[in-house]
């Protein structure tokens, strides 16, 4: 009698285990997709698609707000407000670009503006958050600068509670003339902003007080690169370990030990590029998967996007695969919430290309998957609801 009760209710689970999992917190679940452009006449702002990683279909949600040239985008860590970095040289009448705040509405897609602030310089070309999403950070390009905004209770941003102005230039003439702040990323501990400076070689470090939102010069205050080559962004592995920086000039990447004190020493240079490539690059975007067993990096000259597998211990980076994007100037790409798939923005052929991540291998594979958008420059994904 006991038998047969065990195998009926055995016979049962094997009937729910299934059912169990198809009604899971993350079976339904789909993400927002919002994507930043260049503004034109076929381009009014930010675009938008839902998600579902588990058909790997993308519906789309078209304009979801106005915005002009909304290059770089970033989400609060509480996933309710979008920051746009709007990359231009004049507003209001001054020499700087803009920042604007959106309200996320995770039903519908939908971008309510909240307000706009002037960055401070010329240029803004990308915006972060700090992680406790109190302060949003602008790198701006043209004017060679970084500053910081406190977020307001209700997504707002306020007056800059800190401005930085860089000075010098670096060896190639023509790209290097003048600073030119890429990117400002914080540290995983929160302590130190970070700040690829393309014009002048270097990586600053920055103190960063939580408390007040400044920014203070580390000692030492920087870390350079070979000279010429153009730092644009750079990525923590997840074990905060190590940092590796892209050179957009040379197509290359340096790798750094990052220390607690701020410290960045390299210990490796490689190139991003295929070995027969002799054409003019301009190297783009750079992140690692979750795991942090792989770094990816677009190439703007041949299109498309190196593979590398991490040594864990040394950090070494070793090259696994070079993969077309299937479109034209990939100036950004970003792999989604699952893991499971990297979407490739290729600018001037005005496309999103999907392909599958393989977990063990880190290589790329087209799905078939094509979003149209135009002039796509930039990928964030928020939870939908």
């Amino acid at each position: 009698m006991i038998r047969r009760h065990v195998l009926l209710f055995l016979a049962f689970l094997s009937f729910l285990t299934p059912f169990t999992y198809a009604q899971g917190p993350n079976a339904n679940h789909s993400y927002l997709i919002y994507v930043g452009t260049y503004t034109g006449p076929s381009s009014k702002g930010i675009y938008g698609f839902r998600f579902d990683p588990y058909s790997g279909k993308s519906t789309p949600l078209g304009l979801v707000a106005e915005s002009a040239n909304p290059s770089f985008l970033a989400i609060d860590p509480a996933q309710h407000y979008l920051y746009a970095a709007n990359e231009l040289g004049d507003y209001k009448g001054e020499k700087t670009g803009g920042i604007s705040a959106f309200a996320i509405d995770p039903k519908t897609g939908k971008l309510t503006f909240l307000n706009e602030v002037s960055s401070r310089g010329a240029g803004p070309c990308h915006v972060a958050l700090d992680k406790t999403g109190k302060y949003v950070l602008v790198a701006n390009y043209d004017g060679g600068s970084v500053a910081v905004f406190p977020v307001q209770r209700d997504g707002r941003l306020g007056d800059a509670s800190a401005v930085v102005q860089h000075s010098g230039h670096g060896p190639n003439a023509e790209r290097q003339e003048a600073p030119h702040a890429h990117e400002i990323q914080l540290t995983p501990d929160n302590r130190f902003a970070i700040v690829a400076d393309l014009g002048l070689d270097e990586l600053l470090v920055y103190h960063f007080d939580a408390s007040k939102g400044t920014l203070k010069a580390n000692d030492p205050p920087f870390s350079k690169v070979e000279g010429g080559s153009g730092p644009r962004h750079f990525v923590f592995l997840p074990n905060g370990k190590f940092l590796y920086a892209l050179n957009e000039i040379s197509g290359s990447i340096t790798g750094f030990n990052y220390y607690r004190n701020g410290l960045l020493r390299d210990f490796q240079r490689i190139s991003t590029l295929p070995k027969d490539f002799t054409g003019k690059n301009d190297s783009a975007e750079i992140a690692t998967d979750a795991s942090g067993k792989f770094l990816y990096a677009s190439n703007r000259g041949p299109d498309n996007i190196a593979v590398f597998s991490i040594d864990q211990t040394k950090g070494n980076l070793t090259l696994v695969e070079h993969v077309p994007t299937k479109g034209k100037t990939p100036r950004n790409f970003a792999i989604d919430p699952t893991g499971k798939y990297l979407f490739a923005a290729n600018q001037e052929s005005n496309n999103i290309v999907m392909f599958r991540v393989d977990p063990k291998t880190g290589r790329l594979a087209d799905t078939g998957q094509v979003l149209e958008v135009p002039s796509p420059v930039s990928i964030v994904f928020t939870p939908a609801h």
